[in-house]
């Protein structure tokens, strides 16, 4: 099997390498996560023009490997733009199941034009599950949904939600929704970027495709293409994490040497390149089982684990090996500690992936010497 990046998706991440690192740096982005609306716009077009806001619309943009691809980049510069949680991950939902009318909406997300967020999560809400609290029910012609959905990561400046509720007669359906005809409260998340939560009272609501029926099954496999991305973005934090920990090591000096004259520092070095390693090839693992038509929440969970144990690992050495200023805000290493957590507790901790793998063992044959 080919584990290398081919030509085209090789250009895809150079370009986007290219675009994010001449946008950012640490007091650029700091800057910009501090104000509103969170990323920055023109940043947002420039995704645009070059057609990563609408990958994977249709079968000639791109699958999960070039989006992997992208969200790698995004997490190397912890740039803020919402590309999957406002744009591809709540795209696929319409482009797969919309609509013609629905997916007309597509070109003004590709274009940069329209902000979507999927309002799935709910509190208290820990492993991934298509089951809600959130309820629809039909008033007149219309449906109508009431509920909580929170955190709603790019739910503050979305224009269109895609919300999952109830069905009355059983299943979970999804839904567009106005984002003016909903009760936002926009707030930072402990990441710096930002979401808001959603207060759903009777708001006028639109099934998505061709009537309200259960989208168990289109809810779950969304929750495994959003954990693949998940695992992506990590794998880009922990890159940078890395290389800013062995240049530091290699450039600070303490009794006259560099630091990694200490064998132990570098041996400590070494093992954050085996848990990135380790992360790299789950990361792979996941988005090629998707990419091959494998959508499985089993695989989802595997991935997840690996990339939340390495992703603590990382983060925690990067901040003991800078000593002091790896806790400052003028430096990236608390950025990217900061982001790797919050991609811990998305979709699950490592703790919640393993129950769900506990949760098949039942289902192995036993083996027998």
């Amino acid at each position: 099997m080919d584990f290398q990046l081919d030509d085209e998706q090789t250009l895809l991440r150079d370009t986007t390498r290219n675009l994010l690192t001449r946008a950012y740096d640490t007091e650029t982005r700091n800057r910009v996560v501090d104000s509103e609306p969170g990323y920055t716009p023109a940043v947002w077009q420039q995704l645009a023009e070059t057609g990563i806001l609408g990958l994977g619309f249709d079968a000639d943009s791109g699958g999960q490997l070039e989006i992997m691809v992208v969200l790698t980049e995004i997490g190397r510069t912890l740039a803020p733009e919402p590309v999957w949680t406002g744009a591809l991950g709540p795209g696929a939902l319409i482009a797969e199941h919309g609509t013609q009318d629905q997916r007309a909406l597509l070109d003004e997300v590709a274009g940069g034009s329209r902000l979507l967020a999927f309002a799935h999560t709910e509190p208290g809400m820990r492993a991934p599950t298509a089951t809600v609290s959130t309820t629809a029910t039909r008033d007149g012609d219309q449906w109508v949904l009431t509920g909580c959905k929170n955190p709603v990561p790019a739910g503050h400046c979305a224009q269109t939600l895609v919300v999952s509720a109830a069905l009355p007669d059983g299943g979970t359906g999804l839904f567009l929704v106005d984002g003016e005809a909903v009760d936002r409260h926009a707030y930072r998340m402990f990441d710096g970027l930002h979401g808001a939560q959603i207060d759903l009272d009777a708001a006028a609501a639109q099934p998505l495709g061709d009537g309200a029926t259960d989208a168990t099954a289109t809810i779950t496999a969304a929750l495994v293409r959003w954990t693949s991305a998940l695992c992506a973005e990590a794998v880009g934090v922990m890159e940078e994490a890395l290389r800013a920990t062995t240049e530091y090591l290699t450039t600070r000096k303490q009794f006259g040497v560099t630091l990694n004259t200490f064998q132990t520092l570098t041996q400590r070095a070494a093992d954050m390149y085996v848990s990135l390693e380790l992360a790299r090839s789950m990361n792979l693992y996941a988005a090629m089982s998707i990419a091959a038509g494998t959508v499985d929440p089993v695989v989802a969970a595997r991935a997840k684990l690996q990339i939340d144990r390495a992703g603590r690992h990382i983060a925690q050495e990067a901040i003991q090996l800078h000593g002091g200023i790896g806790m400052t805000a003028e430096y990236p290493v608390g950025h990217y500690s900061a982001r790797l957590t919050a991609i811990e507790h998305s979709l699950g901790s490592a703790s919640d992936q393993l129950q769900v793998l506990a949760g098949q063992v039942g289902d192995y044959d036993v083996a027998a010497l």
